[in-house]
């Protein structure tokens, strides 16, 4: 995890505060390979529970393909685990928004009452806030989820089931963000991103911000800045 120290090099002088994007899509939809080939590696934060929890397993020797088979012992021990997560999880987001820094949300898409919660309480400090849908359909999920490469697989009834809910939120996302929702067909195993795609995606993250609140927070930091200049 990083260091709280970390964050505070960062802030005012980043290339992406106030974005926040929202990464929507079923298992097996392949929000991983398009996150990294659009947002990561521009500096803003990914915020992902699930990662937290595998890289905790994997310390713990807890192997989690193997999850509907756990005794009793290993159900409390992944259940420790997943809320250890997310309590690291809310601390770095906790540092990153502090610092007002660009955000990569991993989602589902599955609870939209959630996600516009949160829409809101990022956009009243001045973030603005964008959502990328990754979109499969059922057989192309399917199929990748049984990928050994890809990981832990989710049992196909689950599979289905987030599919569905999915699909039927679809056109919520799209009324909550407007013409900040880009959506990625990514039915085909392609080696690079769709170009128009990319360019979408990259227009939404090179846009300035422009909510007075976000403004407001960039000349409070310059000038904090400029007096501890003069003190030194």
């Amino acid at each position: 995890m990083q260091n709280f120290k970390d964050f505070m090099t960062e802030g005012v002088y980043d290339r992406h505060i106030f974005k926040a994007f929202f990464l929507a899509g079923g298992p097996g939809s392949g929000k991983s390979w398009v996150a990294k080939r659009t947002l990561e590696g521009s500096g803003m934060k990914v915020i992902n529970t699930d990662a937290g929890l595998e890289n905790y397993a994997k310390r713990a020797k807890l192997d989690l393909e193997r999850m509907d088979r756990f005794t009793d012992d290993e159900t409390k021990l992944k259940d420790y685990l997943r809320d250890k997560s997310k309590r690291g999880t809310k601390k770095v987001l906790e540092y990153a928004v502090r610092g007002r820094l660009g955000l990569i949300l991993d989602s589902t898409a599955r609870d939209t009452d959630r996600i516009e919660r949160e829409q809101r309480a990022f956009e009243s400090v001045g973030y603005d806030t964008y959502c990328v849908f990754v979109n499969t359909k059922i057989e192309i999920a399917l199929k990748r989820n049984q990928n050994v490469d890809r990981g832990r697989p989710v049992p196909e009834h689950i599979v289905r089931k987030n599919w569905n809910i999915v699909q039927k939120n679809r056109a919520i996302l799209m009324r909550m963000f407007g013409s900040n929702y880009v959506e990625v067909d990514n039915n085909e195993d392609l080696e690079y991103i769709n170009n128009q795609t990319f360019k979408a995606i990259n227009r939404l993250k090179s846009s300035k911000y422009m909510k007075v609140a976000a403004q407001k927070w960039v000349a409070n930091e310059l000038e904090m800045k400029r007096l501890a200049g003069m003190k030194k």
